[in-house]
């Protein structure tokens, strides 16, 4: 007799335990566990689906050219999807990305996936090696300013997209420029 009880403890024990879990994962004993379903996250944004704008950024070096632009980019999709990395920044030459000049990028901060909704932003900022002085200015190292009518800015899986300042012209040194990546939050 004292065997079956402690089989019958042992079974009340066991039958406890299956209730309990059962009450806190939501599944019946005796019952399949459905499969977790995970959802894909959205695709990269087309460059169709983004329309790009820049400005000079408040926040620049000292000097007489653009010194540092904000690059917004705005999803005009109906759907959501990502933008990640930094930009690759090429200058326009005679406002056509058949003539550009590519320039030298150096990235700073970690770049980071970026989801952006129907009619979100995101932003970048880049920052060049000013120009110098008055009139056609100069530059530190000895070359020659440069300016662009419109610049060409290339993300990672979203194309590449031409723009224009909205206040003046890409005027810059040296043919570098520092950026930082596409992010949330909008630089000044």
């Amino acid at each position: 007799m004292r065997h079956t009880n402690g089989i019958r403890r042992a079974a009340l024990a066991t039958t406890a335990v299956t209730a309990v879990a059962a009450a806190v994962t939501g599944i019946l004993p005796g019952t399949a566990m459905a499969a977790t379903t995970t959802s894909t996250p959205p695709p990269a944004c087309a460059a169709s689906a983004l329309q790009v704008s820049a400005w000079q950024a408040v926040h620049r070096p000292v000097g007489t050219g653009t010194g540092a632009a904000v690059v917004q980019f705005t999803n005009v999709s109906r759907k959501t999807c990502v933008l990640k990395g930094h930009p690759t920044v090429a200058g326009a030459g005679n406002g056509s990305p058949a003539h550009s000049t590519p320039l030298k990028v150096t990235p700073t901060g970690k770049a980071a996936t970026v989801t952006v909704r129907p009619h979100g932003k995101a932003w970048l900022k880049l920052t060049f090696v000013q120009v110098q002085g008055e009139a056609d200015g100069y530059c530190v190292s000895g070359k020659d300013p440069v300016t662009f009518p419109t610049m060409v800015i290339g993300l990672p899986h979203s194309g590449k997209h031409q723009v224009a300042l909205n206040d003046g012209v890409w005027a810059e040194c040296d043919n570098k420029v520092t950026v930082t990546p596409v992010s949330t939050v909008k630089p000044s």
